[in-house]
């Protein structure tokens, strides 16, 4: 008899979407080289958007959401990964045009896997996943730029939030002088526990300038936000300094000039997360289970739930009430 197992399942009613815990088999899996038993899964913002028709993620249904997984592999088709391998997934098309990590079972195609770094448990992977991968990739843009602690402090946006939290701890970690910007002004204790120097308000990070430029204030800035903010937070960034833009939560558009570029050096550095090279995939998966590990955040940023509570951890990331990282217990460890 085949195996049955438990899937959050998306369904398009004449109201909207629905969506509750299913079982389902495996012959309901898309293709792909790869089953893997799924233990863990998190909620990213785009998971939330997947969750309504307005949020124009998901295209098909019924569909499993869940932009990443972790888990070990049942069976493969690809001799890179053999039975029992401790396997990640994020970014691709998981979860967006392909069934996603919302599922005790998930088969998905070997080039978008990533074997479970030394150093980081299956567990510590989806505390951080898509959140935690795209801080990774924004510090690694800053450091790329050659900002060192010398530099100066860098601010982070929605600090409070997967994105702002981790790169706070990833950053003190390093050294940084980190200054902390939430709305979240109840939140900010945990900021500083984090690792952030300082806190302050949303309205602080974005002051408007009277000219094109306005004081040099930071030497970078990780922008998980974006929105009009942007554009003013251009203009505080000093010499050669570098704002890494990896979302979208304040808005999608943003007015700027070309004097930050221009007069003082400022790059605006681009993070995707979802097409992200294998080989730089790679370095910034191991670099989070090992230098950047960000342990402080694994031990007090943590919000755990079950399949059975995900519309309720959608509701909280959709209304800008979730801190820290929401973890997904998909099915349990051996």
């Amino acid at each position: 008899m085949t195996e049955k197992f438990r899937a959050f399942w998306l369904e398009e009613t004449e109201t909207g979407v629905t969506g509750a815990v299913k079982e389902i088999e495996t012959e309901d899996l898309p293709q792909g080289e790869v089953l893997v038993r799924v233990r863990y899964s998190d909620v990213n913002y785009k998971d939330g958007l997947a969750s309504i028709k307005e949020g124009r993620i998901v295209r098909e249904y019924p569909f499993i959401p869940g932009i990443d997984l972790a888990g070990e592999v049942v069976a493969s088709e690809d001799s890179r990964f053999a039975i029992g391998d401790q396997v990640l997934c994020t970014g691709y098309g998981l979860g967006v045009s392909h069934f996603g990590g919302y599922s005790e079972q998930a088969r998905v195609p070997a080039d978008w896997l990533v074997k479970l770094p030394e150093g980081l448990t299956l567990r510590e992977a989806m505390i951080l996943g898509t959140a935690g991968f795209t801080a990774g990739m924004s510090v690694e843009a800053i450091l790329n730029a050659g900002i060192t602690p010398e530099n100066g402090p860098i601010l982070v946006t929605g600090a409070s939030g997967g994105v702002g939290s981790v790169a706070v701890a990833i950053l003190a970690k390093l050294g940084f002088e980190v200054t902390a910007s939430s709305g979240k002004e109840q939140e900010w204790e945990l900021l500083k526990r984090l690792g952030a120097s300082h806190t302050i308000s949303r309205e602080e990070a974005q002051t408007p300038s009277k000219g094109p430029l306005g004081k040099g204030l930071w030497s970078a800035i990780v922008d998980p936000v974006g929105g009009a903010g942007t554009g003013e937070r251009l203009k505080s960034i000093r010499y050669r300094g570098v704002l890494a833009l990896s979302g979208l939560t304040g808005g999608g558009d943003f007015g700027t000039s070309v004097h930050p570029f221009i007069l003082r050096g400022v790059t605006l550095a681009g993070i995707d997360s979802v097409q992200c090279p294998l080989p730089l995939r790679l370095e910034v998966w191991n670099k989070l289970a090992t230098d950047w590990k960000p342990e402080s955040l694994f031990e007090q940023a943590v919000h755990e739930v079950s399949l059975e509570q995900l519309p309720e951890a959608f509701d909280r990331i959709l209304k800008g009430q979730a801190v820290g990282r929401q973890l997904v217990k998909v099915s349990a460890e051996k």
